[in-house]
């Protein structure tokens, strides 16, 4: 494939961005070469600068479950925009979604928007600990919940994919409040409370790991953790930043059947613009300001554009077919590129729940951050290329979650599996 323009945009990006991008995954340094520079999405495709066409399986990292320039959601924003961008003070919109939401999560009593889903994340620590009286927050290793400082500790995805384990400029006086644990383990999990329970704010991870690659939870892990976070007063927060409204209607905790106090949304909640929420049980959210003494605030919150896209998602995801549809896609996706890994000899596991899925080359089960570790980062480059040369987007980086949307079809997955026929004999 020519990619001689994105090539170009590259060079020029470097000279006024840093590495060349806006966030640090983009910049293949995962997988070495060039990032692929896009011109516009439709539906289940992306075409470059150069012309070339892919299909995409990164979905803008996973809001877009009805794939690139949904009709609906196009066309909501669109009339959104005519009547204003942003207002800066209460609309109706913004009521009726965040009534949706409420409807769709059971656990959400009350919510409140922001624009992205770090800014949830930050915001639900503050609460957590605002709540309880208490300053330590437990992640676990692995786990990404956005750039915000406390966070920035064992924390997956591009952070791992550039070798960096935790962020300098992360002062250790708050780092310290940190603390973690191997995602998975309930004996270590059970532990750790006996030790520590009554010292612990909050306790935040994601109920489908999307940040390592896709780890799905043991049996019982989850409801491990909410019988300790119960019994030791501690806030239960579920970041279904990258989970919410793609699981499930009502998300990841609809699935597995457990109820957090506290849960992040981004992503899919937006529809493919910008817009973050965290929301919960009545009482602690009434503690967030003005209601309360907890401050939290947003000059785009609730932006009647991000809310219109949002509506329309929320409504669309209302028809239980479209789960139903995006189980099988998916499964006939993945079962077909593991056969084909397997009779090219290739040793590999592959993770999926729902629509997200990760491929990792090693023979060996991956469930937590040290056995996703053992993936041979190598070998996933020069998969990752082989696909991309024969138009599949994939992730461009081992741990990161791949997502399938409801616009790829028949015709999708037969074009991804003949890429990947020739792919898997390349290695």
């Amino acid at each position: 494939m020519n990619r001689s323009r994105s090539h170009d945009l590259f060079r020029q990006a470097q000279a006024v961005l840093p590495g060349g991008v806006h966030s640090p995954v983009r910049a293949f340094r995962g997988v070495g070469g060039d990032p692929v520079f896009f011109e516009r999405g439709e539906g289940a495709w992306l075409v470059d600068v150069d012309g070339n066409r892919y299909v995409d399986y990164v979905g803008s990292w996973g809001p877009l479950l009805m794939g690139h320039a949904w009709a609906p959601a196009v066309d909501a924003v669109c009339e959104a925009a005519k009547r204003g961008t942003s207002f800066g003070a209460p609309h109706e919109a913004e009521v009726v979604f965040a009534e949706a939401i409420i409807r769709a999560v059971p656990s959400v009593e009350k919510v409140r928007l922001v624009s992205s889903g770090t800014e949830a994340t930050s915001a639900a620590i503050r609460l957590a600990r605002a709540a309880t009286g208490r300053d330590r927050i437990l992640k676990f290793e692995g786990c990404y919940h956005g750039a915000a400082d406390s966070l920035l500790v064992k924390a997956g995805s591009g952070v791992e994919t550039l070798g960096l384990p935790d962020s300098p400029g992360v002062p250790a006086d708050l780092a310290k409040h940190t603390l973690t644990l191997p995602y998975n383990d309930i004996e270590k999990l059970r532990e750790f409370f006996d030790r520590h329970g009554d010292t612990i704010a909050g306790a935040i991870l994601e109920p489908v790991v999307g940040n390592m690659g896709v780890l799905p939870p043991k049996e019982g892990f989850h409801e491990a953790l909410r019988e300790l976070c119960t019994k030791h007063g501690t806030v239960l927060i579920w970041d279904e930043v990258m989970t919410g409204f793609r699981l499930a209607r009502g998300g990841a905790q609809a699935r597995f059947g457990i109820t957090p106090d506290l849960t992040t949304f981004g992503k899919v909640i937006g529809g493919g613009l910008p817009v973050g929420a965290y929301g919960g049980k009545r009482e602690l959210m009434k503690l967030i300001a003005p209601e309360g003494p907890v401050y939290q605030a947003g000059t785009l919150s609730g932006n009647p554009l991000a809310v219109a896209a949002g509506q329309a998602m929320l409504k669309a995801i209302e028809d239980p077919a479209l789960f139903d549809g995006l189980e099988k896609t998916s499964a006939r996706l993945c079962d077909g590129l593991s056969a084909l890994a397997t009779e090219a000899g290739v040793p590999h596991r592959l993770n999926r729940v729902g629509s997200m899925w990760t491929i990792f080359f090693t023979p060996d089960e991956v469930y937590d951050y040290p056995t996703a570790k053992t993936a041979d980062t190598k070998r996933f480059g020069r998969f990752y290329h082989a696909m991309l040369d024969r138009g599949v987007y994939l992730p461009p980086s081992q741990f990161e979650a791949a997502f399938v949307s409801t616009a790829h079809g028949d015709a999708e997955v037969e074009h991804t599996l003949a890429a990947a026929r020739e792919a898997f004999k390349s290695l």
